[in-house]
């Protein structure tokens, strides 16, 4: 039995660094730090809009989600072979690993690639090679789950999704990302229930920027089993009854989301609330290149920030992250019983 209220508060940032954890909301197009597109930037012979890592890192200035949009997808231009794709992926893997990630479920996004002539399979390619050789090499636990962006037609999605089906075994899920307000998810209904009908597991970006009414469109229009941010459900108290009821878990991001300006400081942010009302919320890093964090610097910014978050909170969002992860019954009973080792050790 754990002693949560033994553990001092001193003692929190180095559990939350020493904890083992999955990370279930990464869009690894989105770990692409300024270093690396230049260097990938000269290897392909790509030119840039900006003289210099430092020029391009002082553009990550976000208003809003569409703000950040536009820069992240100048930024994947550089990605043009199954070579760069691997090296974003590792460069990834070996910072998770060093957070003590053990299990992380990358998004990717086919459309920003496809568009630009990179054939699928190279996408593909190159980021399951990082799979294998992280878990390989690293200990992390890597899978794949493709997602649509939401700002282009359901028509262009399905295209997507037939163009990925002869790399089916490579992918766990399919997800809903890129800009959310003025596209609600039922406007990709016939695309999830494609997918659902080929054993895919379904998440989607819902209750960032949109309202509740997306949350409860996601759950009932596309039938997903997780719920990416969902920050917004505190306004509908209905709605944190069900997904309380029904352990939807959400992948929250906190950095991101005051970099986007969703809340004004990150002593505004409701984690905390989320945990109190009994929800399956976890922590997640989003896009950690642009937003200033891997995902333990997501976990230290808000228990920082936080005072009402404990040693009880932090076990919570570890174990929460492993319940939610698609990870088979066996890792995720062998990852509970480490991160119990850790706070009884502490």
């Amino acid at each position: 039995m754990i002693d949560f209220d033994a553990i001092p508060r001193e003692r929190l940032p180095a559990l939350l660094q020493a904890m083992p954890k999955a990370e279930l909301h990464i869009h690894i197009e989105g770990s692409l730090e300024p270093e690396l597109i230049f260097a990938l930037a000269q290897r392909n012979g790509v030119a840039l809009p900006y003289p210099d890592v430092e020029a391009l890192r002082a553009a990550y200035a976000f208003t809003d989600l569409q703000s950040f949009l536009d820069i992240y997808y100048a930024g994947a231009s550089v990605l043009l072979k199954e070579e760069d794709f691997f090296d974003m992926a590792m460069a990834y893997f070996r910072r998770a690993a060093a957070d003590n990630v053990v299990r992380a479920e990358l998004f990717f996004d086919p459309q920003t690639h496809t568009d630009r002539g990179v054939p699928i399979g190279t996408v593909i390619g190159g980021l399951i090679r990082a799979c294998d050789t992280a878990r390989r090499e690293l200990g992390v636990d890597g899978a794949l789950i493709l997602c649509f962006l939401r700002h282009l037609s359901e028509e262009a999605a399905l295209a997507t999704l037939e163009a990925a089906l002869p790399y089916r075994d490579r992918f766990i899920g399919v997800g809903l990302d890129s800009s959310e307000r003025g596209n609600p998810p039922e406007k990709f209904a016939r695309v999830f229930a494609r997918c659902s009908e080929l054993g895919l597991h379904l998440v989607a970006h819902a209750g960032e920027e949109g309202p509740p009414a997306y949350i409860w469109s996601a759950l009932d229009v596309l039938h997903v089993e997780r719920i990416d941010h969902g920050v917004a459900c505190l306004a509908d108290p209905t709605l944190v009854a069900r997904l309380a009821a029904e352990r939807v878990p959400l992948t929250v991001c906190p950095l991101s989301n005051i970099k986007l300006c969703v809340y004004p400081a990150m002593d505004a942010h409701n984690l905390a609330a989320l945990l109190d009302a009994g929800l399956c919320a976890t922590v997640n890093s989003d896009d950690p290149a642009y937003f200033g964090g891997y995902i333990n610097q997501n976990f230290l910014e808000a228990f920082a920030a936080l005072p009402q978050l404990t040693a009880r909170h932090a076990h919570r969002l570890a174990a929460n992250s492993f319940e939610a992860s698609f990870a088979d019954s066996e890792s995720k009973a062998r990852w509970l019983r480490s991160l119990d080792k850790v706070f009884a050790e502490n």
